[in-house]
């Protein structure tokens, strides 16, 4: 499940004189954002990748993660996916030079859980750890916003491979160091998830069928509306995710003799987006295309994918995201295949 989209922040710390300002792509979170301009940090992001495939990369039995009759939905980068279960993104690291004055670099490390706790319903807490650092000055350390979810699974179709949810999700505010740009006041955003696979369509078009969709809606209420200076709008958050997955092509479409670690592929683009509504705010959509891919294994998944301004207002600086993702009830099937309450 990746985490919500977030914020609009501006800090001048103390004794730094280093001062940020509101991003248009900041709608994404800091540890979702790994400079391409580092091209060592993304080789390494790459290199993880690649040396755990190696390892792993045997076939694998049918899993139960994330399912919709045959269809398996992966847990996207920078869109939340519709599904209630018990998962963890193990380490979500990213590094990113932010403009300012002077400018800095963020190194985040982000972590979330989901623990499903009623049946359908799921309880995700998410939090990171920041360090910003201005050359020639001292590097500022602290956390994130905390963050909290639940996600509530209303209605699944497996003939049609369809699913719907609805969640609430809690930005938690002075949770996070404010000189690192975490606001103090909290924000509430309810949110629409959905999941459409085309499994369904005629024979005629097998190599469309592999084809799924999954996306969010949802609008953020701050619980402080700002100054007129400086406005805290309500803002819409909204993402869809394009898949193709090889996994259900060679499964349940035709076998056109992929091996591993191919057949477990599931190229993907992602749209993060985000517009402000109302205060003042420019109502530009700003946000990215995320072209990328993720390998899915009965017990956990890697996904890497660029991050490609939507325009000039998104910033102009290519940026990549890489995570590992635990999908707990299958790695630990007695403990968290059932709801911790009504299962």
């Amino acid at each position: 499940m990746a985490l919500s989209l977030r914020a609009w922040n501006a800090f001048v710390p103390e004794p730094r004189v280093v001062q940020s300002f509101a991003l248009p792509t900041s709608h994404i979170p800091k540890r979702f954002q790994l400079s391409m301009n580092n091209l060592s940090a993304f080789r390494r992001a790459v290199f993880l990748s690649v040396s755990i495939l190696t390892f792993v990369a045997a076939p694998l039995t049918a899993f139960s993660h994330g399912f919709a009759g045959d269809r398996f939905f992966p847990a996207t980068l920078t869109t939340d996916d519709p599904f209630a279960a018990s998962e963890m993104s193990l380490d979500t690291f990213s590094e990113i030079r932010q403009p300012g004055q002077p400018p800095f670099k963020d190194f985040d490390n982000g972590m979330d859980i989901s623990l499903l706790i009623l049946p359908l319903t799921a309880l995700t807490i998410s939090d990171g750890y920041s360090i910003q650092k201005a050359a020639s000055q001292r590097a500022q350390t602290g956390f994130d916003t905390a963050e909290l979810n639940l996600l509530y699974e209303f209605f699944e179709n497996d003939k049609h491979e369809t699913i719907a949810s609805i969640g609430l999700t809690w930005d938690i505010g002075g949770s996070g160091r404010k000189s690192l740009g975490n606001d103090s006041f909290s924000t509430l955003t309810p949110t629409f998830y959905f999941g459409k696979g085309f499994g369904d369509l005629p024979d005629s078009l097998p190599f469309l069928r592999p084809f799924a969709i999954t996306g969010t809606v949802g609008v953020d209420f701050p619980t402080s509306s700002g100054t007129q200076s400086d406005p805290n709008p309500n803002v819409l958050e909204w993402g869809l995710a394009l898949q193709y997955s090889l996994i259900y092509l060679q499964q349940h479409v035709k076998d056109i003799g992929l091996k591993a670690p191919f057949d477990r592929l599931i190229p993907l683009v992602e749209f993060p987006l985000s517009t402000p509504l109302n205060r003042g705010v420019d109502t530009l959509t700003t946000g990215t295309i995320n072209p990328g891919v993720i390998w899915s294994g009965q017990y956990f998944q890697i996904g890497i994918e660029a991050m490609i301004p939507l325009n000039n207002h998104s910033g102009h600086n290519v940026g990549v995201i890489a995570q590992i993702h635990l999908y707990l009830d299958d790695i630990l099937p007695k403990i968290f295949s059932k709801p911790l309450f009504g299962g």
